[in-house]
């Protein structure tokens, strides 16, 4: 409402202050006080009294924006937020249908629909529980599959799943017309490999007779049918392959971001500086989006939740298995903090072991800059998951009662929860990878010029022996030797990829990657530059061991002297788990014409 103020309390008010009292300052007064003047008719006599009115051009702006700070707030967009999943789940099934509708699109109806399936699926369940969602899945299988299962005797089941998975496995793998680079005499020296590999597992095992068959063998089940549907099927390849070109098109958003800084004709340089370090940079920044806005997360709880209902896992251990591939080794254990100082000493073995058998989201993008097949290293990540929880179970059964062995729960994340909005994240996420390009670059030059120094000794030494090139490459090419033939690649090409395998051990599987795209490697068969592809698509090094020991135990410092005893034994098991990928990879790959090597990708241009 209006007040009301007199001339009079005007002309007191500046004879209070001393000042001089005219016409122009009484108007001034009121023009300054952003209001109107009215001469009314005063209950006094010579009293004239004013009437202040509010500015409605300002009151109009005072409206406009509380109604902004509201629309934009928290608890209005809490409230509403239904509107919003609402629009853009009609937004994106008319989009769905508009493709399916046009006969030039609609041939291309396959990964449009699994992403409008996933979209749709987001939001529903973030109104729906997932768990109502799925109960038909449950009422089906607990009356199909159940009880078939339980009307095998209990001394029969696991034998008669063992013979089922390897009757699985032989079919699958020989059945298959051979190929050119796909022989089946190089298809059973790879199968020969894997059980080379799961024996050695067993004999070395902690605890034999507490191992979880039932586990293992779900394991390398599931690890066979991805491989399958990855590398047989045309809808895998086609999923895969979109996936690919997204990180390959992600390198190409991220040199315009290069080439700002520099100039167009630097950033299509091949040099690491200019092809890897922008892409991580700008990968991490995306992804930090989308964990804002928790699609990471329940991506990867749902992806837990597959493996911690059909391998019986616990559910920490499943949580990092799954976000492994997506996050990396340091990262996937944050997300499990709370629970880290009260997980047993299996537990710990497998999210070790998780770590070291895959690699980061991060480098994905690194290693296609460098011209490295994106379907091997997308597929590898994939397989790693159920391959880590086998072999690691099968290193290190459990035999303690776990925490979170009937739950998969990811608590909150302190740095995104922090973010404010979707540009906070966006710009957190930036610094966050400009901290890990940078450890990239340092580490990598580190560890070059220490294994030089190293390799110099060593010819130095050597040249007494008349041994000229004594260096660590070709003293573990001839270690390794009888893993790379395992590994079923050409005979005349394991001594080659074998100095690869060590390569990635000592120094890391960047260089690795780094010394396959050169020019040395570029002869190299298709099948041969595809298996070491996957050899090498993990964290199983020296460097990484002191990285998973450091963050571990600065998580949970009551459990370092824990972790640092099953640290070594993890990382063989997750190199291990990685060589058994690229023996299923031997195993079920077969017409290899539409994967590219490293010197195909170099021929054609399709390196970062």
């Amino acid at each position: 409402m209006a007040s009301r103020r007199s001339i009079g309390e005007v002309v007191d008010s500046h004879s209070m202050t001393g000042d001089i009292l005219d016409a122009n300052s009484i108007s001034e007064e009121f023009v300054d006080s952003g209001i109107t003047k009215r001469d009314t008719k005063g209950k006094e006599k010579g009293d004239v009294e004013v009437e202040e009115v509010e500015d409605t051009s300002k009151s109009r702006r005072g409206g406009f924006v509380e109604f902004w700070k509201t629309f934009t707030s928290k608890s209005f967009r809490h409230r509403h937020v239904w509107v919003f999943h609402l629009f853009w789940s009609m937004f994106f099934t008319a989009w769905w249908i508009s493709i399916l509708a046009q006969p030039k699109h609609r041939h291309m109806w396959l990964i449009p629909t699994i992403l409008w399936m996933c979209i749709i699926a987001r939001f529903i369940t973030l109104h729906v529980p997932a768990r109502y969602l799925i109960v038909w899945a449950s009422y089906i299988w607990d009356r199909t599959v159940i009880k078939v299962y339980e009307r095998v005797p209990s001394h029969l089941r696991v034998p008669g799943a063992a013979l089922g998975t390897l009757a699985v496995i032989l079919i699958g793998t020989f059945v298959t017309k051979e190929y050119p680079d796909s022989l089946r005499s190089d298809r059973a020296v790879s199968f020969f490999g894997y059980l080379v590999g799961l024996f050695c597992l067993f004999v070395s095992s902690n605890n034999r007779h507490k191992i979880r068959w039932e586990t293992v063998i779900a394991g390398v089940l599931i690890q066979y049918i991805v491989a399958l549907f990855v590398l047989r099927t045309k809808a895998g390849y086609d999923i895969f392959n979109f996936i690919s070109t997204l990180a390959r098109e992600l390198l190409e958003f991220a040199k315009a971001g290069s080439a700002f800084l520099t100039s167009p004709e630097e950033s299509q340089l091949p040099w690491v500086v200019f092809t890897v370090l922008p892409a991580v940079i700008f990968f991490v920044a995306f992804i930090h989006i989308f964990m804002y806005w928790r699609w990471v997360q329940w991506a990867t709880v749902k992806l837990a939740y597959l493996f911690f209902w059909a391998m019986k896992v616990s559910g920490a251990e499943a949580v990092v298995a799954a976000a492994s591939p997506f996050l990396g080794q340091g990262e996937s254990s944050i997300l499990i903090k709370p629970f880290i100082p009260h997980m047993t000493k299996a537990e710990i073995h497998q999210i070790m072991t998780s770590g070291f058998s895959t690699i980061a989201g991060s480098m994905l993008v690194a290693y296609i800059g460098l011209g490295i097949n994106p379907q091997a290293i997308v597929s590898s990540c994939i397989m790693s998951i159920p391959a880590s929880l086998a072999c690691a179970k099968l290193r290190y059964p459990e035999t303690e009662e776990t925490v979170t062995g009937g739950k998969v729960v990811i608590p909150e994340d302190e740095s995104v929860e922090s973010a404010d909005n979707v540009l906070h994240a966006f710009a957190n996420g930036a610094w966050l990878g400009l901290i890990v390009a940078g450890a990239i670059m340092t580490t990598q030059m580190c560890i070059v010029a220490l294994v030089a120094l190293i390799d110099a000794l060593l010819t130095w030494f050597g040249n007494f022996w008349n041994i000229h090139e004594l260096t660590l490459e070709m003293m573990l090419g001839y270690i390794l030797f009888p893993v790379g033939f395992l590994l079923g690649v050409p005979r005349h090409e394991i001594y080659k990829i074998s100095k690869l395998i060590g390569t990635k051990f000592i120094k890391n599987e960047f260089v690795a990657y780094l010394a396959l795209s050169s020019p040395e490697y570029h002869s190299l068969s298709k099948r041969g530059a595809m298996l070491v592809t996957y050899a090498l698509c993990g964290f199983a090094n020296l460097g990484s061991l002191g990285i998973q020991v450091g963050v571990l135990g600065r998580l949970a410092p009551s459990r370092a002297g824990d972790i640092s005893r099953v640290a070594i034994s993890a990382l063989i098991t997750g190199g291990i788990a990685t060589l058994l990928s690229a023996c299923m990879a031997g195993m079920v790959l077969a017409d290899m014409t539409k994967f590219a090597t490293p010197s195909e990708a170099v021929a054609t241009g399709t390196v970062g």
